[in-house]
């Protein structure tokens, strides 16, 4: 391995992926479309990047850094909340694009439907990068939404070329069936060349083979990306390696509220595991119970052992005469 040991004597996590402001919104009812439907709303500190970082941390990984863009106007209010969690944030200030904002419907059965504006978030860009960000790194994840716009592509490409020069493995997480069917399958896998290891859940494993049976799509993306791990929500995970399945692992049975960050939640805390030199089944067993606690709370980060004492919460917008 090319990297050195961070300042606790451990190798670190760095994660580049989006700092987001989630608009939870959980209603018991079908929305009434054209009316009112009546939810408990919530405005929490989110992103898929920042969320795997948040629960490496919460899962023993002392040393986590986050890469990612916000807007200037809520810099102060994310880099709190990332440093009660436990993770370093090296978050780049946008004074052109507020901060991205994800409005997630939560239904009665937990399931969530996403409302997402990109803002700064996909604005991070390759003069955000310097190799000198590897230094002290064990491993190196990259959210998948990176890959869905070129300039934050870009950027993720040559994170992913220093980490190979660096001799740092590098994970990446699919993120989104509708952006990658946007973005082309065929362009998806290409842009998985050189990863070490890929955590997708069951229907991105079967949009990016065609393969309907997850565990023949574990395999087959095992092939290409040596370490593949197909989460399956409330039924588990596989873990594939060089394409054959090597484990089956069980999630436990819960009573989830809101599933929103529940694969961040396994993706951290399998990395967590990972660095601190668990084998992939085990690492997954870890994932899975962390996704389970995740499912138990509202939003999708863990809950901070502190509270941030400043900054300001984001506002909603005032709502229109009519």
């Amino acid at each position: 391995m090319g990297h050195s040991a961070a300042p606790d004597g451990a190798p670190a996590l760095l994660v580049i992926g989006e700092v987001v402001t989630d608009v939870v919104a959980r209603h018991s009812t079908a929305l009434a479309h054209g009316t009112d439907t009546a939810a408990r709303i919530r405005i929490l500190p989110g992103g898929a990047g920042a969320n795997v970082a948040c629960w490496a941390a919460r899962r023993g990984r002392r040393s986590v850094r986050l890469l990612g863009r916000v807007g200037r106007d809520q810099a102060d209010w994310h880099t709190e909340h990332l440093r009660a969690a436990g993770v370093h944030s090296l978050l780049v200030a946008d004074d052109t694009v507020p901060t991205a904002t994800v409005i997630a419907l939560v239904d009665a059965t937990a399931e969530r439907t996403f409302l997402t504006d990109s803002g700064a978030a996909l604005r991070i860009s390759p003069a955000d990068w310097s190799p000198s960000l590897l230094d002290g790194v064990g491993h190196l994840h990259l959210s998948g939404y990176l890959l869905f716009a070129d300039i934050s592509r870009r950027l993720a490409g040559l994170a992913r070329t220093s980490a190979r020069a660096h001799g740092t493995p590098v994970s990446v997480d699919p993120a989104s069936t509708g952006f990658i069917r946007a973005l082309g399958v065929d362009r998806m896998l290409s842009l998985l060349d050189g990863v070490d290891v890929l955590v997708p859940n069951a229907d991105e494993a079967r949009l990016l083979t065609g393969l309907t049976d997850p565990a023949k799509a574990a395999a087959a993306l095992s092939r290409r990306v040596p370490l593949t791990v197909v989460t399956l929500g409330r039924e588990g995970a596989l873990v594939a390696e060089s394409g054959a399945v090597t484990a089956r692992v069980r999630a436990p049975s819960v009573r989830a509220v809101d599933t929103t960050g529940a694969g961040d939640a396994f993706t951290g805390a399998f990395l967590a595991a990972r660095l601190s030199g668990a084998d992939p089944a085990t690492a997954a067993e870890e994932g899975c119970r962390a996704g389970s606690e995740a499912v138990r709370l509202i939003g999708g980060r863990p809950t901070p052992p502190t509270v941030p004492r400043s900054g300001r919460s984001p506002q909603p917008m005032p709502p229109h005469a009519g």
